[in-house]
Order: C-alpha cells, then structure tokens, then sequence
C-alpha cells in the first residue's frame, strides 16, 4: 500500500534550481509550464527513505533517472532524456506514470516521448513509486505498478508575513559528452495567491564509452566521424518550462498548471530513427477542499504533442532517391478525474472515485525523395487512433488498533479502442492495408482490479505487510493497430523496444491480466535513525502477457532478413516473475569531529520466464548490488558508491536478444551548501570502465541502420555504457 519511497527532491538539490529575480527569468525565458500539486501538508517520509542520492539531478537530465537508487526499478535505455523505467521486470506501458496527477501517454512508433519525458529533473519536488500491490486509487491500466511525480507544492505566505519571495539559478557541466544547461525558477505568493515559474535547458553531444566497442569512421556518407568510443546518435537539446499558479480561500486550494516543452533533436543510440522536434503543451487544472467529512480533488487536463522523427547526424537512409523518411505524429490526452476520501470513522476512511481519459493518435509519413519507394501518397501507421477509459474504484482502509492495518480496493475499467482504415505509400502496400481495412478495429476491454494488503505492527521496530492484487492493461494503439508486413523498412519504424527487430501489430490481442503475490519485512531502531533492514519478495503470473512472435504464429507472412534481426508480431501468451528487493543503511559513526558516516545497501534480483514458450522475457535485469558509504559534517556532504552487476546470460532468443558481462562501476560524490549557495561534483564511472547496458538493446546509432548487411559496425553490439564523466553544478539561492 505504502510506496517505496517518496523523496523530496529539495533535499538532493544538485540541479534544481529556482532564479534569483523573476523579471530576470522572463527576459532569458518565455514563459511556460509544468507542474502539479495539491496543497496537502509535507509528508514525513524518514521512515521510507533508505538511501537519499547525493547530487544524483547534476548527473543527469532524464527525469527516470532520479529513480535510480530505488529498490526495484531499473531503466530501459532510449534517449538522454527518455529513458523508460521497469519495476521488477515490467516496463512502459505496463508502468502507470502520472506526472502531477496527469496520466500521459507516449505518442511515438519508438516511445521516443514517455511520460517522465514531459518535467525537467529541476521541476520535480518528489516522486513516490507503488510497487506490485498498488492501490486502486493511484493504479488502473497497469500490472507492474504506479510512479508519481510532483512539482512543488505552492507555499503561501503567513498571515502578517507580507510577500513570500524566493528563487534559484544553477548551472551544470558534464565532462563526458559536453552536457551542459540552467535552470532557473522563482516563486512569489501573499496569503492568498502563489505563482511559480521554472525553465530549464540542457544541450549535449555524443557520449563516449569506456572504450572501443567499434571501428572509428564516418558515421554516414558525407557526415561526420565517429571514434571508435563514441556512441552514435545519443545527443540531446531539451527547453523546459512551467508556470503554476494557485488560490488558497479558507480550507480550498485551487490551482493551474501550464507545461511546455520543445526537444529539437535527440538522438537513440538503439532505434533506426531519430527525434528530430517534439513540442508539447500541457494544461492541468485542479482542486483540493478539505470538509468535515473528509477531502475533495479534482481535476482536469489536456496534453497535445506534436513530434517528428528523421535519420539524424549520425544516421543516414539506404535509398539514394530519397533524402530520408519524415514520420509525423500528433498525440491528444485529454483526462477528468474527481475522488473523495471520506472520513466514515476514527478507524475507516472510504475513498471513492471516477476516471476518463480521451486519448487520439495520428501517425503518418509523409512521401519522400522521388518516391520511387516512399511515395507518392502518405503512408498512414494509425489512422484516428482511439483509445478511451472509463474507470471508478472504490478503497476502504481501516486501522483497527496500532497493530493492524488493511486496504481492500476495487476498480472497475472500460477501455475502448478504435482506428480507421489506413493506406500505404503506393499499390505495393496494397495488399496489406487491404487486409487490414477489411476486419474490425472496434474492441472494448472491461477491466476488474483488486488489492487486498494488511500491516502488521507488533512494535516501534519491526512492521510486516503482505497483500494480493490482480491488475488488468489493455494493449497500446500501436500493439493493436500497426498493420504492415509486407518490408522491413516499415516493420522497423515500429519498435517501442530498443531491440532492432521489426514489428507489426496484432488486432486481435486481449488485456493483460497479473496476479502479484508480494510481502514486506522492515526491521529498523526505534528511532528510525541508527539502522535499517527491508526487504520485499514478490510473485507475479500475468494471463494473456503480450509477447513478441515469429508472425506465423498469428497467421502473418512477414518479410524475410538475413541482418541479425528478426520480424515479429505479438501475441497473448502467459510470463511469471518473481524475485525480491533487499535495501540497507547502518550509521557507523555520529559526532564528534569528523561528522557521520553511514553504510547503505541495496540488492536486486528479478526472473522472467514466458511459460508456453519456455523463452526468457526480454530486458530482465540481472542480480545487482548497490553499496555506498555517506559523510555528513554541517554543509558538507559526501559519498562513495558501488554498483555490481551480474552477467545477464538470460536472454530471450525469439528477439535475438544479446548477453552482457557482469562489470563493477564505482562513483564519488561531493557537495558543499552554504546559506545561500551549493556547489556540487561527482565523478561516475571513477575507473573508465568498458561495459555494455543490460538494458540497452541494440547498437544502431550509426551508418545506413536501414542497410540489410550484417557486416555493417553496428551489428551484433549491445548499447555501451558511459565511461568516465565529472560533473559540476553550481546553485544559488534567494
């Protein structure tokens, strides 16, 4: 019931950073917005948080990344800033990501813009992650579980106090691949009213490895060189802005959030494509009351991204007649949601609530070159996609002494899903479109979900927690409606996976449901302050799992390869995973003159198997420790940091998917904080080491990645890590 952790991210201040004046920021920065929060006091989180990262936002501009010291959850690897996360061994759209209470869907063939991608590391305040028993009221369309990511809450001045003004501006440096960027947000609020504005932008080259994984040449005819340590197309430019505006009367908050967001280019080391610009707009209304009955929010919200991919620097098309292959989307989220959280006694509180979300999804590639192959009409991937939710949940919590707690929920969901009839570039996608315009896309999915948990608190120092839930997702537009077979280029396009096979859609594909067993054992003082030990086994089986198929298996003849990859479809078939998160911390040492020292630890491990075809599921994370030694003395905090990960030998063969070695990395931290202003440094990946991502799929950053040689660089290469990086961040605070 309880999330992981929620961690205020103005403790790990390294890369937030609101400005000094806000007159100042209008002048560099027009304005814009992202942001959410209720006016809901701070919630005390010391007794969940295990390990608090240093200066973790330096270190990175992908918002996922923040999540990086939490026990279970790993990282698909995409682009600088889109990284898509897993919670043991479920990612994507199986993850349900609201960002201030907005649910975002990723309008894109490759998922090149996933939710986390919408909020700047320097607008996020705290995040909580649900994990396998997720309760109704934050879950719904998901089995693995739920992450929430919040801007700041607006603060408002005291009675008497006059304004409440603040401010900071941090700037950053990262030596691997030149990243460089500012942020910038400030905030002023009387009794009554609050506004905050925050921008930020981030601009990056090419990462390098740790060492050669390739031979050094030309990225592309006529383009540039690429050395033999430099991974192709994982450059970035993101602008960020967020504007926030809240109006507190008596017990009522009401508030609006605007988000804007420009990506001119980003590249993806392990897709064919890359972005080439994504704008997006967000609009986020809402309301919190708090009566004697209990608490009333609602809210309302749109999100409309505009996003284009093309072959980048890096990249170049294997058709001479054609300059390249312009993909265009446009993705709509419009979504309601009200919810109370009725007070029916000292021991119960009944929460109720309704859901809709309205998502629409165009995909088209206009013609190109001659169009002697892309051309002469617009090819059209999804047509008018549709893809509509209606949910209501109910949840009863109820304490019944100090010992015992319980949380049964209840969720209903009704997904609708439709596209229209679509076309191909010219008569030779003729017959696939034919056969895909002449079956019926119309589906409705009705959904039931149900948690059932209860804690156990004998004493202050130990609490044990056990529950059950099934969780239903139905299938994304493009797992249902991507129709070509007829070539891999087109396969190609659509690959929300990073494993360079192609893919083609299955119309016929059912819910996901999961059925997760999980259980929680936190021993710790008790003060809460000295030590700490938890650890969370858990069991998951999932009926109608969606998972890749050679396309015979759902009655499609797909274009033959000879480059390494594969063609497949998508079919319903079952998984089970199980595996357990173990975290750690133990203080050594407190006082005196050399401050205090704390061990921190924490061990993953997670196994994935389809059991009707025996394969192994895609993209599992091997065994991994993390082991950190923390100094605090006044302003001055430090760290070192281990992480070890285990050989990834379990690979599933249907997507041709790579093994990685095992590798140790090791990573120091420093930051001095002032009154007034931080400086901050670490050092990843202390010793260059050379290793290649788990997750980080196929290597085909570079050349014709369309090309059907299996002689070309890129092929049979997992995604390298980055080498060595010393980052620096310098903030300054009103």
């Amino acid at each position: 019931m309880q999330p992981i952790k929620s961690k205020k991210q103005s403790n790990i201040n390294g890369i937030l950073t609101p400005s000094i004046l806000a007159s100042c920021l209008m002048s560099i920065f027009p304005l814009n917005a992202a942001a959410d929060h209720l006016d809901l006091p701070s919630i005390d989180v010391s007794a969940e948080r295990i390990y608090e990262p240093i200066i973790l936002p330096i270190n990175t501009s992908d918002t996922a990344k923040l999540l990086d010291d939490e026990p279970g959850i790993s990282f698909y690897r995409a682009g600088g800033v889109s990284s898509l996360p897993v919670i043991h061994g479920l990612a994507d759209d199986r993850v349900r990501i609201k960002v201030d209470d907005m649910d975002l869907i990723s309008s894109c063939a490759n998922h090149m813009n996933p939710p986390l991608s919408y909020i700047d590391p320097a607008n996020v305040e705290e995040f909580k992650v649900f994990a396998g028993i997720t309760p109704v009221s934050v879950g719904g369309d998901s089995i693995a579980g739920t992450i929430q990511v919040n801007s700041k809450a607006p603060e408002f001045a005291k009675e008497g106090q006059g304004l409440l003004v603040d401010g900071q501006i941090n700037t950053f440096y990262r030596s691997n691949n030149d990243a460089r960027g500012v942020n910038l947000s400030a905030s002023v609020a009387n009794e009554s009213v609050y506004m905050r504005y925050t921008g930020s932008s981030v601009e990056a080259n090419n990462y390098r490895a740790g060492g050669n994984f390739k031979n050094a040449g030309l990225a592309a005819v006529g383009r540039g060189w690429l050395d033999a340590d430099e991974v192709g197309s994982s450059y970035y430019k993101a602008i960020n802005h967020a504007l926030a505006l809240g109006l507190q009367h008596d017990n009522h908050l009401f508030e609006f959030k605007l988000g804007l967001q420009n990506i001119p280019y980003q590249g993806f080391p392990n897709q064919r494509m890359d972005m080439t610009d994504n704008d997006s707009q967000q609009y986020n209304l809402s309301y919190k009351g708090k009566y004697d009955w209990g608490v009333f929010t609602a809210r309302a919200y749109h999100e409309r991204t505009r996003h284009s991919m093309q072959f980048g620097d890096d990249k170049q098309f294997m058709y001479m007649d054609a300059p390249g292959m312009p993909m265009e989307t446009e993705g709509k989220t419009t979504g309601f949601t009200v919810q109370g959280d009725v007070n029916v006694s000292n021991r119960d509180i009944l929460r109720v609530g309704a859901e809709y979300q309205r998502y629409r999804l165009d995909d088209w590639w206009p013609k190109s070159g001659s169009g002697m192959m892309m051309g002469p009409g617009t090819f059209q991937n999804i047509n008018n996609g549709q893809r509509d939710r209606y949910d209501v949940f109910a949840e009863w919590e109820a304490q019944w002494n100090k010992q015992w707690l319980s949380q049964i929920g209840v969720r209903s969901s009704t997904v609708k899903m439709d596209a229209d009839n679509v076309q191909g570039y010219s008569a030779m996608y003729a017959a696939a479109a034919n056969a895909f315009n002449a079956v019926g896309h119309s589906d409705t999915d009705h959904n039931i979900d149900v948690t059932a948990l209860a804690r156990f608190t004998p004493d202050e120092t130990q609490t044990y927690e056990a529950g059950y839930a099934i969780k239903n997702r139905s299938p994304n537009l493009y797992e249902r409606y991507t129709w070509s077979n007829s070539n891999s280029m087109v396969m190609n396009m659509n690959n929300w996976i990073g494993d360079g096979n192609g893919y083609v859609g299955n119309v016929n594909l059912k819910q996901e449901t999961a059925h997760t067993l999980s259980m929680t054992a936190n021993w710790h003082d008790a003060s809460n302050q000295d030590w700490q030990v938890k650890a969370t086994p858990y069991f998951t089986y999932v009926e109608d799992y969606i998972d890749a198929v050679p396309c015979a298996t759902v009655g499609k003849t797909c274009a033959i390869r000879t480059d390494g990859f594969v063609n497949l479809s998508l079919d319903n078939q079952s998984a089970r995973l199980y595996g357990v998160d173990v975290s750690g911390r133990k203080l050594l040492a407190e006082g005196g003159g050399f401050g205090s020292f704390t061990a921190t630890g924490i061990l993953n491990y997670v196994r994935g198997k389809n059991t009707k075809t025996h394969d192994d599921l895609y993209n599992i994370m091997p065994l991994n420790v993390r082991l950190g030694l923390e100094h605090r003395k006044g302003g001055w905090r430090n760290s070192i940091q281990a992480k070890i990960l285990d050989a990834k030998d379990h690979v599933q063969a249907v997507r041709n998917e790579l093994q990685t070695s095992g590798y140790t990395l090791f990573n120091l931290y420093s930051s001095y904080e002032w009154k007034h202003a931080r400086v901050d440094l670490g050092i990843e990946n202390l010793f260059d080491k050379h290793y290649y991502d788990p997750l980080g799929g196929a290597y085909i950053g570079q050349g014709m990645t369309m090309s059907s040689s299996a002689s070309a660089p890129q092929y049979g290469t997992q995604v390298p890590g980055m080498g060595r990086s010393i980052n620096v961040g310098l903030t300054l605070k009103y």
